[in-house]
């Protein structure tokens, strides 16, 4: 049986052979970065598989790199930076063809490097949302992170921010959630 946030109800989120803890922190920005900030940009197309837990992705690199990978989480349903088990698969071309075929839902969106952040400019029906998230390895890093002043708002514990949940949100939904933080997206 599943909790709301998708997780297993009563299950305790424990590191295992080859998942870890997820720890990350996501944050609402108004805007893009700027370019000269920006040290990595990728091109990435999430495909959520229907009916799973599992996320297929595809980020390509602006100097021609390609990165395909399955991606399980797991998540737990409490505040804070542990968002609770993932285990990722590296994935050679023809596996990720064959799980490509699958149904999902895909979101599309350009990631850029701004370090300490990893942050998300969404296409399509989230045209408009800009959200990063920072990683981290211990609790005590996550609690003692102090965002850069670009950061709005914080959304760690707001599950609508997250993938699995925003590829199925439509955008009236998506304006209504970000207007409740107090921004209005402009685009072009």
């Amino acid at each position: 049986m599943t909790d709301k946030s998708g997780g297993v109800r009563g299950q305790t989120v424990r590191p295992g052979k080859d998942a870890r803890i997820e720890r990350e922190r996501r944050f609402l920005l108004a805007e893009a970065p700027a370019p000269s900030a920006v040290t990595v940009t990728w091109m990435i197309t999430d495909r959520y598989l229907v009916g799973t837990r599992l996320r297929l992705r595809r980020a390509e690199r602006s100097d021609g790199g390609c990165e395909l990978k399955l991606t399980q989480k797991v998540p737990v349903a409490r505040p804070g930076a542990i968002q609770g088990l993932i285990t990722n698969t590296y994935l050679s071309p023809a596996e990720y063809a064959l799980l490509a075929s699958l149904p999902a839902a895909v979101l599309t969106k350009t990631r850029f490097s701004v370090p300490p952040l990893g942050v998300d400019v969404f296409d399509g029906h989230l045209q408009g949302l800009v959200l990063a998230e920072a990683e981290f390895t211990t609790d005590e890093e996550a609690q003692s992170f102090i965002p850069p002043p670009e950061c709005v708002a914080e959304v760690t514990d707001d599950a609508r921010f997250t993938g699995g949940r925003l590829v199925e949100t439509s955008r009236q939904d998506l304006l209504q959630w970000l207007a409740e933080y107090g921004l209005r997206p402009t685009i072009p």
